[in-house]
């Protein structure tokens, strides 16, 4: 058995969700951040792939605008073949290997005060 020192308390769990909803309720229009960029601003840096599950199975998440958030190499969700479309529509653009333009469209968090 491993020991996992950055385990979640539930009321942690809680704190990250809420913390993951409300980050990626601010992303503008026409930018993407990415699921490590979120995990580190809700101060778990390694719980990346917990962003996605986050995003996946929390029922606030269907009014916020998920499809802006993609991988670190700006790699769009396997499987939902419509988030391209979401951001093409908001002006985001790919480059020639199928991926988020990041260095055009990046967004991340202003520094808490």
């Amino acid at each position: 058995m491993h020991d996992f020192p950055d385990r979640m308390t539930p009321e942690q769990a809680r704190q990250f969700r809420d913390d993951v909803l409300n980050i990626v309720s601010q992303i503008p229009c026409g930018q993407v951040t990415t699921y490590g960029i979120i995990a580190a601003w809700a101060g778990w840096p390694s719980h990346s792939r917990m962003v996605g599950r986050t995003l996946r199975y929390s029922p606030e998440a269907v009014s916020l605008p998920c499809h802006r958030v993609v991988n670190a190499e700006g790699r769009t969700a396997p499987g939902w073949s419509r988030q391209r479309t979401l951001l093409e529509e908001e002006g985001v653009t790919f480059r020639a290997n199928g991926h988020v333009d990041m260095q055009q469209h990046l967004w991340q968090p202003e520094p808490q005060q």
